[in-house]
């Protein structure tokens, strides 16, 4: 085939190949298909997936530009054997790849673009109607989160009582499910909505089981969990802003063990050629994020009142990034983990973040009819998510690849780059005055932000050693310094 005549296709962008082949039977169990993706000296082995009425795919995300070819392997005599080639060219503008983990507790887009994760929760959305679901994406159009927790199933909670409009499996409620044929119409959907966030610049955090269930996806034996993890993987590891999230929850899904989580995490790990982000979120106790397989803590408080004060002790405990992926939902519901305020939500996004880790937004306001955020999406209600994208801005115009907690006083917290750049934040505190002592010999400029009001404030002159900064009483301010000529 002429250079010029083969497919095309962007780096991190998605090479696809749709083969014909049987549908009698059960192709799900009887027809195995992957394929070998080769580029100068780099191999890649790839699965591939039924997707119905006798289509077969292999999906593919090239990482070097150039010249790929592939061959692919099946137990079936019609699919084995099939070569071709392809193009990779650079990327588009708004395409950075996948996330990484970089210097050690941070985080930065393949292409070493940096990448501050201000996540937020949406449990059910993808299961609301079409309707809803275009409410929901308009409204993170518009917000400033780039990350999405999402479950993958259904789920069944308070306020969270109506019918999905696709089941994963065939079968019904009523009927029962055949765990070994899978719903194509639900991960059609599913894909669908993984790439209109991928065209918002938002990564999809999926969630991959969770407890809160009465159609029995929770509990379908460890081979169905097995091959709805391979399925899972083979269709959707392919797109560039996909995070696994082994669970919500974890500990509270009594049908699990921790030896079916990490089996889970191997099969993964084994089986996504690309290696995206991996982590498994608690209820009450915290998972062992020192596994290897672990990329980063993904973190639900588990005490009342200490959430992210708690950042810097799990970065040195874990040697991970921190990711609090719930540390609470501002609304207004009867429960204590779903009413905190909205100055709450963003006291403990800037606590978090100063003492170098992430935290993650999430808003349960009572809805006339059940459609909270947290879970079914919608609208924002909350004071917080403007608040959130001022301190998204001081994150992008800060250091690259984040700030790490500094050791400077011992009752309000810092961080930074030691001798360059200081945030000091003060929280419920509102001092009229602050003595800051600085290394010696080096210049700063002060600014004084207010984090509510969302403000900043030049401090007039240049400032060394011992000093004082006055400021104005009132909680959430924080005091940046940036060293001169730093």
């Amino acid at each position: 085939m002429p250079r010029e005549e083969m497919k095309s296709v962007e780096r991190w962008g998605i090479f696809e190949v749709s083969l014909s082949g049987p549908s009698e039977g059960n192709p799900f169990l009887e027809v195995s298909l992957g394929a070998r993706f080769r580029f100068k000296n780099k191999e890649v082995s790839v699965e591939g997936f039924y997707d119905g009425n006798g289509v077969y795919k292999i999906r593919f995300m090239p990482d070097s530009e150039g010249e790929w070819s592939f061959i692919t392997s099946s137990n079936c005599p019609q699919l084995d054997g099939i070569e071709g080639r392809f193009i990779c060219i650079p990327p588009s503008s708004n395409n950075h790849g996948p996330v990484r983990v970089v210097n050690t507790y941070h985080f930065a887009y393949e292409d070493g673009t940096p990448y501050y994760p201000v996540g937020t929760t949406c449990y059910a959305w993808i299961h609301q109607g079409e309707e809803l679901e275009r409410l929901t994406l308009e409204t993170l159009k518009n917000s400033p989160f780039n990350k999405l927790r999402m479950c993958i199933f259904p789920k069944h909670y308070e306020f969270n009582r109506n019918e999905p409009v696709y089941y994963p499996f065939e079968g019904s409620p009523e009927k029962g499910w055949d765990f070994t044929r899978f719903n194509i119409e639900f991960f059609r959907h599913l894909e669908e909505r993984v790439k209109d966030l991928q065209e918002l610049g938002i990564e999809a955090d999926l969630i991959l089981f969770h407890p809160y269930d009465r159609w029995g996806f929770s509990n379908m034996g460890q081979e169905a969990d097995d091959r709805y993890l391979g399925y899972v993987i083979a269709r959707l590891s392919a797109f560039r802003n996909v995070w696994w999230s082994l669970a919500n929850e974890y500990d509270i899904m009594k049908t699990k063990t921790l030896l079916d989580w990490e089996r889970f995490a191997r099969i993964i790990v084994e089986n996504d050629p690309y290696q995206h982000l991996r982590s498994i979120h608690n209820c009450r106790i915290i998972y062992d994020f020192t596994k290897p397989w672990v990329t980063h803590c993904s973190i639900q408080r588990v005490d009342w009142y200490k959430t992210a004060e708690n950042t810097d002790l799990w970065r040195e405990t874990y040697k991970k990034p921190v990711v609090i992926d719930e540390c609470a939902y501002e609304g207004n519901i009867h429960r204590g983990w779903g009413s905190i305020t909205g100055e709450e939500m963003v006291r403990r996004f800037w606590e978090g973040y100063v003492r170098g880790g992430y935290v993650g937004h999430g808003e349960t306001y009572v809805h006339p009819e059940d459609i909270l955020w947290w879970s079914k999406g919608g609208r924002l209600y909350g004071k917080s998510p403007e608040r959130i994208a001022f301190l998204r801005k001081i994150m992008e115009e800060g250091p690259p690849y984040g700030i790490n907690p500094i050791r400077m006083e011992s009752d309000i917290p810092c961080g930074g780059i030691e001798n360059r750049y200081y945030i000091f934040y003060f929280g419920f505190n509102q001092p009229a005055y602050r003595i800051f002592r600085m290394p010696p010999g080096i210049r700063f400029r002060v600014e004084i932000i207010d984090t509510w009001n969302m403000t900043i404030e030049e401090v007039p002159g240049v400032y060394e050693g011992t000093f004082r900064i006055d400021l104005p009483s009132r909680p959430y301010m924080a005091v940046r310094m940036k060293a001169i000529g730093g």
